[in-house]
């Protein structure tokens, strides 16, 4: 008993020693520094749970480790793999800008740069008058989906009661 409170005191020193930070800033976000780190880095728009792991396992960092006991090395390094995660090597299907029509090539893009090209992507198909543009003009269902009774706004449509029944 007595080996396993001096274990926990030399773990709690360690801690002390390091300075754990409860806000870390990565990619222009600031992320909760007591959750694990891959569902931290999961917060940032246009990195999801898997690409987390990805990232991680190619960085060589734990998995189950919570985000504010890393080094300022290791936040620096997260970091600049999350902004430039198409140049680690992971595979092309990990990424959500394969084959940009602009430039051709394969590439990974985060945070507010992910929402300014939706955006373009959108005003294009606008701009063109493709199927997708003219639905997205409208404010209909893009993807496919039934319109019959769902995805309505406005008022409530419906059969009026009679004041006898």
């Amino acid at each position: 008993m007595r080996a396993t409170l001096i274990n926990h005191a030399s773990a709690r020193d360690a801690m002390s020693e390091q300075e754990f930070k409860y806000i870390v800033r990565i990619a222009d976000k600031d992320l909760p520094g007591d959750k694990n780190i891959v569902y931290a880095l999961a917060l940032i728009k246009g990195i999801g749970i898997n690409t987390a792991y990805a990232l991680c396992r190619k960085l060589g960092i734990d998995t189950r480790r919570k985000l504010g006991s890393l080094t300022e090395e290791e936040i620096l390094k997260v970091d600049e793999a999350v902004r430039e995660l198409h140049k680690l090597g992971l595979p092309s299907w990990l990424y959500n800008r394969r084959r940009d029509p602009a430039s051709g090539v394969d590439h990974h893009i985060v945070g507010a740069e992910l929402v300014l090209t939706v955006k373009s992507d959108i005003d294009l198909m606008k701009e063109i008058k493709s199927w997708r543009g003219i639905r997205h003009m409208l404010g209909l269902k893009v993807r496919g989906q039934r319109t019959r009774t769902t995805g309505r706004t406005g008022l409530t449509v419906g059969v009026k009661r009679s004041k006898g029944a």
